[in-house]
C-alpha cells in the first residue's frame, strides 16, 4: 500500500464504495454496502475478512474470485475499523509514515 495523503485515501474509498455497490449488483448479492461496512468496522476475528468474502462469491471461477478478494482487500485496508480508532489501515499507515518523518 502507497503512502498517501489524507484526501487520497479518502478519494479511493470512494472508488472502492463504487466498485463494491457493483459487484454487488453483478453477483446478485442480497448484501448491502452498509453490511460490507459494518463487517469490516467491527471486525474481531481473523475469519471476518471471509465473511464480507462470502457476500460477493456465488461459486464463480478462480478469476472472479481473485476480483473478488482484490477488492475485499482494498476495502479492508481503506475502511476504518474499531479496533484501530475509527481509522482505517491507509490511515493508520499514513500516521506512522507522518511520525516517523518528523
Amino acid at each position: 500500500m502507497e503512502i498517501e495523503s489524507k484526501q487520497q485515501i479518502l478519494e479511493r474509498r470512494k472508488e472502492i464504495e463504487q466498485e463494491l455497490v457493483d459487484m454487488l449488483k453483478e453477483t446478485e448479492s442480497d448484501f448491502t454496502l452498509d453490511h460490507v461496512r459494518d463487517v469490516i468496522f467491527h471486525e474481531e476475528d481473523n475469519d471476518d475478512m471471509m465473511k464480507v468474502v462470502a457476500m460477493f462469491d456465488r461459486g464463480g471461477d478462480a478469476s472472479e474470485l481473485d476480483n473478488i478478494l482484490e477488492l475485499v482487500t482494498d476495502a479492508w485496508n481503506y475502511f476504518p475499523h474499531k479496533a484501530l480508532g475509527g481509522i482505517s489501515p491507509a490511515e493508520k499507515l499514513l500516521e506512522h509514515h507522518n511520525k516517523t518523518k518528523k
